[in-house]
């Protein structure tokens, strides 16, 4: 299957996508505020976590099903070659990005877009407890 757009209308397309200050992401920020929690938005360490609590070394990523490939062994079928190298890439990219974070003694927290949809409490205390059970250095 070949994308049905030339590389300049999916590039335009491309650029229109927004990887920062995501609906789910300024949700879950607004949430935390809230709540009195101190961390930092998109922290300069591999893979750019959307939240970090640096002094915890926790990374918070807020993922989309689709751009992270959630289950993609069961829908990467229906994919153009395009699409297949790009969110192909882009898991691969994530796991060697939570390898090194964690190799730094980081703990990772993928929250996926649709689990926060479903249920947003659920999603915000694997948050806090990864959290409050954090020991500051």
């Amino acid at each position: 299957m070949t994308d049905i757009l030339t590389k300049e209308q999916r590039s335009r397309n491309m650029a229109q996508i927004k990887s920062k200050d995501t609906k789910p992401e300024i949700f879950v920020c607004d949430a935390l505020t809230r709540m009195g929690m101190d961390y930092r938005k998109h922290y300069p360490t591999h893979g750019t976590p959307d939240l970090a609590f640096p002094e915890k070394k926790i990374a918070v990523f807020i993922s989309g099903e689709f751009w992270h490939g959630r289950n993609f062994s069961k829908w990467r079928h229906k994919l153009s070659d395009f699409w297949l190298k790009k969110i192909g890439g882009n898991i691969r990219r994530d796991k060697r990005n939570f390898r090194l974070l964690k190799e730094e003694g980081w703990q990772v927290i993928r929250i996926w877009d649709k689990d926060l949809k479903k249920n947003p409490e659920k999603e915000l205390k694997k948050i806090l407890k990864v959290t409050q059970a954090a020991i500051s250095p």
